[in-house]
C-alpha cells in the first residue's frame, strides 16, 4: 500500500467510514438512485477526501459509484455535471476551473438492460471523480444529471461532501437536556480544536449538524457558546438539542416466493409483485425503549437467485398500513433514505376511513429497506417520531458534523471537518 492510500485510509479511520449523501429524483421513472464507494463497500454514506489538493478517482476507496434505473427498456441519452455548492445548498461563486480539472460534462455511456424482469427497467451507472473529471477543492458538491444534452431537462442530481481535514472535532452526547433528564431527548456538545488553522473571527467557522441523514431537523450553527484558547466550544446550545426517536422499522422483500421481514405476503397481480406489509402499531412515549439493530434509515439491493441485482433484481409494490383515527392537525410520512428523507406526495400517506388507517404503497427495488413514520403537523417543516415512533433518549442514532471555514474575503465555504458520532 502506497503512502497516499495510507494516509487516505487513516483519515477515513479518523473521521468515520461514512457521511452524508443527499440524492433527489426528478422524474417518476427514474428510481433507485445510489451513490456508493467504489472499494470495499458497505452499508454507509460516502464522502470523498481532498489528497495533494486533488481528488482523481485513481483510488477505488475515495471514488463514488452512481448508479439508478430508468422504467424501460429505452435507451436514454443522459449527461452529468457538477456544481460546487456553499453549506446551504446554493451554488458557490466559484468559476468551474477553480473546481474543477478536465471537462466540464461526461455522458453516461454504461448501461443494461434488465434480464427476465417483472418490470423492464435499464441500469445506468459511472464512477466519478474519473479521468475526465477531477476535483479540486473541498466543500459541498451536486452532482447533476440531465437528458438529451439539455441542461434544462434534470432527471436527478446527487449532493456529496469533499473534505479536507484541517480540524480536529470532539463531539459528546448526553441526555440530560435543559428539556428533560433521561427523556425524550438526545443534547450533542462539541469541542472544535483549530490546530493551525488561522481563524481570526469564530464567526468564519460554521457547524452543521445532521441526524440519520434527514434533512428537516438539521442544523447551522455560526456563533460557539465560548472560545477557549484554539478551542471553539459548543455548549448547552439549545439548537442541539434533538429528539431521540426510536429503532428504524425493517422490511425486506429480497424474495418473489417468501415473505421476508414485516411482509405478510408476497403475490403477483396484473404482471406486477406486491409485497402486503403485516399492518405496523403506533408507538408512544410511554412504551419502553427496545433495543434493535438497524442502518439508520438506509437500505441496500439485494435478491435472492440473481447473478446481477443491478439488472436482474424485480421491482415491487410495498403496502404499508398503519391502523389509526385520521388527524386533521397535520400528516403522516414514511421516512428514510427509501424516500430521500423528505416530505412529498411520494411518501405521504392517505387516509382509508372504511378499513381506519393510513396507507401508502411505492414501488421499490428487491432489498432491505429502513423506514420510520414521521408525523408533521401543519405548517411546520419539521416532523416529529412522538406520535408515531416514540422518543428516548436510549435510542441509537448517527449524527453527523461538519465544519465549514470561510475566512473573511473568501469566495466560497471549505469544508476543513467531517466526523460522525
Amino acid at each position: 500500500m502506497n503512502k497516499k492510500l495510507i494516509i487516505l485510509f487513516s483519515v477515513l479511520c479518523t473521521i468515520g467510514a461514512s457521511a452524508q449523501v443527499h440524492t433527489h429524483v426528478m422524474l417518476p421513472s427514474i428510481k433507485t438512485l445510489k451513490a456508493e464507494r467504489v472499494a470495499y463497500y458497505s452499508l454507509e454514506r460516502p464522502f470523498l477526501v481532498l489528497q495533494d489538493g486533488i481528488v482523481d478517482g485513481s483510488q477505488e476507496e475515495n471514488t463514488l459509484h452512481i448508479s439508478f434505473d430508468e422504467m424501460s427498456h429505452d435507451v436514454h441519452f443522459y449527461t452529468y455535471t457538477v456544481q460546487h455548492l456553499n453549506r446551504d445548498g446554493e451554488q458557490s461563486n466559484l468559476t468551474s476551473n477553480e473546481y474543477l480539472r478536465g471537462f466540464t460534462t461526461s455522458d453516461i455511456s454504461d448501461y443494461n438492460h434488465s434480464l427476465n424482469t417483472a418490470n423492464e427497467y435499464t441500469h445506468y451507472q459511472f464512477d466519478f471523480p474519473n479521468q475526465d473529471m477531477q476535483l479540486t477543492a473541498s466543500g459541498r458538491y451536486r452532482i447533476i444529471i440531465y437528458e438529451d444534452n439539455n441542461p434544462d431537462k434534470k432527471v436527478a442530481y446527487v449532493d456529496f461532501m469533499v473534505v479536507d481535514p484541517r480540524v480536529q472535532i470532539q463531539p459528546q452526547l448526553r441526555y440530560n437536556t435543559s428539556l428533560e433528564i433521561n427523556g425524550r431527548y438526545q443534547q450533542l456538545d462539541i469541542d472544535l480544536r483549530l490546530a493551525s488553522l488561522n481563524v481570526r473571527d469564530p464567526q468564519e467557522i460554521s457547524l452543521v449538524v445532521e441526524q440519520n441523514n434527514r434533512l428537516d431537523n438539521r442544523v447551522v450553527i455560526q456563533q460557539p457558546t465560548f472560545v477557549q484558547g484554539e478551542v471553539l466550544r459548543y455548549v448547552n446550545q439549545p439548537s442541539l438539542i434533538f429528539e431521540g426517536g426510536n429503532e428504524y422499522r425493517h422490511l425486506d422483500c429480497f424474495s418473489t416466493y417468501l415473505a421476508g421481514t414485516n411482509i405478510d405476503r408476497i403475490a403477483y397481480m396484473n404482471g406486477a409483485y406486491h409485497a402486503l406489509l403485516f399492518p405496523d402499531e403506533l408507538h408512544t412515549n410511554n412504551e419502553l425503549y427496545i433495543h434493535e439493530f438497524d442502518s439508520d434509515g438506509q437500505f441496500v439491493v439485494n435478491a435472492e437467485r440473481t447473478n446481477d441485482v443491478d439488472t436482474e433484481a424485480e421491482y415491487m409494490w410495498v403496502h404499508w398500513v398503519l391502523p389509526s383515527a385520521p388527524r386533521l392537525d397535520g400528516a403522516y410520512y414514511v421516512g428514510g433514505d427509501i424516500f430521500e428523507n423528505r416530505f412529498s406526495q411520494a411518501n405521504r400517506m392517505s387516509y382509508d376511513n372504511e378499513n381506519g388507517c393510513y396507507y401508502l404503497t411505492a414501488q421499490l427495488k428487491q432489498g432491505g429497506y429502513d423506514y420510520q413514520y414521521w408525523f408533521v403537523e401543519n405548517a411546520k417543516k419539521t416532523a416529529t417520531t412522538q406520535q408515531s415512533e416514540g422518543s428516548h433518549w436510549e435510542t441509537q442514532n448517527k449524527y453527523t458534523i461538519y465544519v465549514y471555514y470561510r475566512p473573511f474575503g473568501s469566495r466560497y465555504d471549505q469544508l476543513v471537518g467531517l466526523t460522525q458520532l
